[in-house]
């Protein structure tokens, strides 16, 4: 019976001391974000972790999600129990949440929506009565599949150039080609651009021929955001025979053609000369028409001078004659009249 009450007086003491203690164990409590960058790609929705642990109700409390690089600050805080709206950052606004019932669990995650890329960076969650505070970066990325094209034949060693690329890469991605076996094939260097939304278009070449198999494949690759891309090519066993025919009937072709041309040009030369020539007789005949047309205007010229002088004569003698003819008219009619 003395054991029994020895017993139940060892529990009570203990209930209340857990309890006593209790207070001062929340008191411990830690604020815990994700150790780990976590990644997100554009567009995507994504959850930056950060609790309390051991869990501590946070429903009443301040609770600030703040970027340092930015103006304002804030990306979400709660206060008074809502979302506290006016002191948001404009680009997050409508794009930034907590989850609310998990508050008196101590969860104060943040849910970020819709992702952009101009939202990497690194987010403190803080608690400003416990004067407790986590880091957690958040790093954007975007992707895209490649695609491969033909992009010419290699005569020398009857081989086929291949191009793959891939457009809307973040961060700056690495191009590989693979063989069929999956070895790493060597090829040119990757041509990169920027685009103005930030956003990578890389592009890469490899020759291959028939000793490389007939399966390739292109792999874009960014280790940052643990995001790989691949496509696949596959040619069929007599490709390279064909190609290295069709190269062979190329040849050929390019050689008639060239010749054609050299015909083209020696024909027109001839043809060139040929009128020329006819252009100089015609030339040095030409002078002696003008002499010709020169000495028969002359001469119409002189006859003309002398039809003009035998009518000059013709006028002035008669003339000659109407004037001698005046004063025999005019007697006449004296004689008359008288």
């Amino acid at each position: 019976m003395d054991q029994l009450c020895i017993h139940s007086t060892i529990v009570t003491i203990s209930v209340l001391v857990v309890h006593l203690l209790l207070p001062f164990c929340r008191g411990q409590s830690r604020l815990i974000g994700s150790p780990q960058p976590v990644v997100a790609k554009v567009g995507d929705d994504v959850i930056l972790t950060c609790h309390l642990e051991p869990a501590v109700d946070v429903a009443t409390k301040t609770l600030e999600w703040t970027r340092s690089d930015l103006k304002p600050t804030y990306v979400y805080i709660w206060y008074a129990g809502q979302d506290y709206v006016n002191m948001k950052n404009p680009s997050y606004k409508g794009r930034t949440s907590l989850f609310t019932d998990e508050l008196k669990h101590g969860n104060i995650s943040l849910k970020l929506s819709n992702v952009k890329l101009a939202d990497e960076g690194k987010y403190r969650c803080y608690i400003p009565d416990r004067n407790e505070e986590s880091v957690i970066e958040l790093v954007v990325g975007s992707v895209s599949s490649p695609g491969i094209s033909l992009a010419g034949l290699d005569k020398s060693t009857n081989g086929v150039v291949l191009q793959c690329e891939s457009k809307g890469w973040y961060p700056e991605p690495e191009v590989l080609w693979l063989d069929g076996e999956g070895n790493v094939l060597s090829a040119g260097p990757t041509e990169t651009v920027r685009g103005p939304d930030d956003l990578y278009t890389v592009s890469s070449r490899v020759t291959v021929d028939k000793r490389h198999g007939h399966r390739f494949t292109c792999r874009v690759q960014q280790n940052n955001i643990n995001q790989t891309r691949e496509t696949h090519i596959h040619f069929l066993d007599d490709f390279f025979k064909v190609q290295s025919r069709s190269s062979a009937t190329t040849v050929g072709l390019a050689v008639s053609l060239a010749v054609s041309i050299m015909l083209s040009v020696l024909l027109l030369l001839l043809l060139w000369k040929k009128n020329m020539s006819k252009r100089n007789q015609m030339d040095e005949v030409e002078p002696e028409d003008q002499n010709n047309d020169n000495a028969e205007t002359e001469l119409l010229t002189e006859d003309s001078q002398n039809e003009t002088k035998q009518m000059g004569r013709h006028q002035a003698a008669a003339s000659r004659s109407s004037s001698s003819l005046l004063p025999v008219v005019s007697i006449k009619r004296f004689h008359e009249e008288k």
